[in-house]
């Protein structure tokens, strides 16, 4: 083959790769007349078809990688999305929070300031003292008599007569001499005290009362206290309005009732003095 002819070869093959054809019409000048076109060998078409199969794989391998692409960069940009909300989201429960503390300090400061000014208000002067009211509580006679105790008990005044120097035990009849005590003792509240409230409150052990005539130490303990209403009406002229009478029975024991001694010291009268007044007829 002529160069020539080499040289018109190699020009066939760069037009049939670039336009994709399997033959190509081409004449040159003055070298083969019009019509008449070149036919490449099979070997040579061979080879064209190889070298236009590569450049379609490569191309479709290039579609892919730009569709991977596309998708990666879609992805980056919904995750860029998603951290910006995010941010958003975070910088608002920031804000939220520090709304939160400022509301609670305001709170603790006023919280502060109230619980200062409550402190203040209840504290004592330097050497100041707490007492007990005693305005009720006079000088008794009676208060040194044998058989006799005298106390405050809050607001009232409490006059205790062992039960034992009244009445012998399971009865609510006056023994020999306690009349006198009474009259005694009721004559020295009525004088210090004419306008009070007084209550005779009857106390027993848990063994009293257990008898036909007492059935329990509650129906002992309101007739012993009703003995003594009236002696302080018939002696004294005390009026109906000044006194009144409560029989505890052995609800209220001053000491365990397991003992003798604990049992006699729970049975007992006492004369109550009220702050409340009330008038005489």
């Amino acid at each position: 083959m002529s160069l020539r002819s080499a040289t018109l070869a190699w020009m066939l093959l760069a037009v049939v790769m670039t336009t994709g054809c399997g033959r190509v019409v081409f004449t040159p000048k003055g070298a083969q007349a019009p019509g008449q076109p070149i036919a490449l060998t099979p070997q040579q078409q061979t080879q064209l078809a190889m070298q236009q199969q590569q450049l379609q794989q490569r191309a479709d391998a290039l579609d892919r990688d730009n569709q991977e692409l596309e998708a990666l960069l879609a992805q980056s940009r919904q995750h860029e999305q998603l951290m910006r909300d995010q941010t958003v989201a975070m910088q608002e429960q920031l804000k939220a929070t520090s709304d939160r503390l400022a509301a609670l300090h305001t709170d603790n400061q006023q919280l502060q300031s109230r619980t200062q000014a409550l402190t203040a208000s209840v504290q004592q002067p330097v050497g100041a003292e707490i007492r007990a009211n005693n305005t009720l509580l006079k000088p008794l006679q009676s208060a040194n008599m044998p058989g006799v105790n005298v106390r405050q008990d809050g607001d009232t005044i409490r006059v205790t007569i062992a039960g034992d120097t009244l009445f012998a035990p399971g009865s609510a009849q006056l023994q020999p001499g306690a009349d006198q005590l009474l009259r005694q003792v009721a004559s020295d509240l009525m004088t210090n005290y004419p306008d009070h409230r007084i209550g005779i409150e009857g106390h027993t052990d848990n063994q009293s009362g257990m008898s036909a005539q007492y059935p329990s130490p509650h129906h002992l303990s309101v007739a012993q206290a009703t003995t003594v209403y009236e002696l302080l009406r018939q002696s004294l002229g005390a009026s109906a309005e000044q006194l009144f009478v409560i029989g505890h029975g052995a609800n209220h024991p001053q000491v365990s009732n397991a003992t003798p001694a604990g049992q006699a010291q729970n049975r007992r009268i006492e004369l109550v003095v009220y702050p409340e007044t009330t008038r005489r007829q």
